[in-house]
């Protein structure tokens, strides 16, 4: 019996020092619950043992009885054939096998009553293993939605936050090239505005250079203009053209 005092022990033990150590609680449990199924087959090694020692008591005690009735026949076989030196002999033989007999009885009972409790409590072992096999399971499931909010808290909170801060980081690059082309674009637009108007003034004092010479070629060009006191003095001397009074 003490042999399940000692593997509780062990349990509690194992329980305490792997959760004050423990890293990967996933990786513990699964650790936790072979521990567990080892310690469970020792005891099942130590139950069936003390099985086999009651059968074995049982075994005895059952020949010592068996012996004790069979030398009782013999003693009233021997007195049937007027053998009474026989029948004290094998009176002999059954008052040993039943001392035997009683001997044996309480040792047997004992044991009996021993292999039914470490039974029952290897039974109660038993179904505390498949309990915690399936707690096994639910815990990891916890233990991975844990990490998983624990991560997304972390996220909020800024720890583990470089990923967004480069994105926000390579955004602004961005936006600042775009200006920057932008900025280019519209000092490139007034460069060639300014160039375009300064072009379309050199073509068209070309083309009026051109038709004044074309003027001039016919005799279509007028008269230069003269002073207006000039003007004044011919047309007092009667010296102007017609049309020019």
């Amino acid at each position: 019996m003490g042999i399940f005092n000692r593997i509780t022990d062990i349990f509690k033990a194992n329980v305490n020092d792997t959760l004050d150590k423990a890293e990967d609680p996933e990786k513990m449990l699964k650790q936790m619950v072979l521990e567990m199924e080892e310690s469970v087959n020792k005891a099942t090694l130590a139950v069936a043992n003390a099985i086999a020692n009651e059968k074995s008591l049982e075994r005895k005690l059952a020949k010592a009885k068996a012996e004790s009735a069979d030398w009782h026949q013999k003693a009233v076989q021997a007195l049937n054939a007027n053998r009474e030196d026989l029948a004290k002999a094998a009176l002999q033989k059954k008052t040993l096998a039943e001392k035997n007999a009683v001997d044996l009885e309480p040792i047997y009972v004992q044991a009996k009553t021993t292999s039914d409790k470490m039974r029952e409590q290897l039974n109660m072992l038993k179904n505390k293993l498949e309990e915690a096999r399936s707690r096994q399971s639910t815990l990891i499931a916890r233990s991975q939605a844990a990490k998983a909010q624990k991560q997304i808290a972390q996220s909020f909170s800024g720890v583990g936050s470089d990923a967004f801060s480069k994105f926000d980081k390579y955004e602004t690059k961005i936006e600042k090239l775009e200006s920057e082309a932008e900025a280019f674009e519209t000092l490139a637009g007034e460069n060639t505005s300014l160039d375009m108007q300064f072009k379309q003034l050199a073509t068209a004092s070309t083309v009026d250079d051109e038709l004044l010479a074309l003027k001039a070629s016919m005799g279509k060009l007028p008269p230069p203009s003269e002073d207006p006191e000039i003007l004044a003095l011919k047309a007092s001397l009667g010296q102007l053209p017609p049309g020019n009074s």
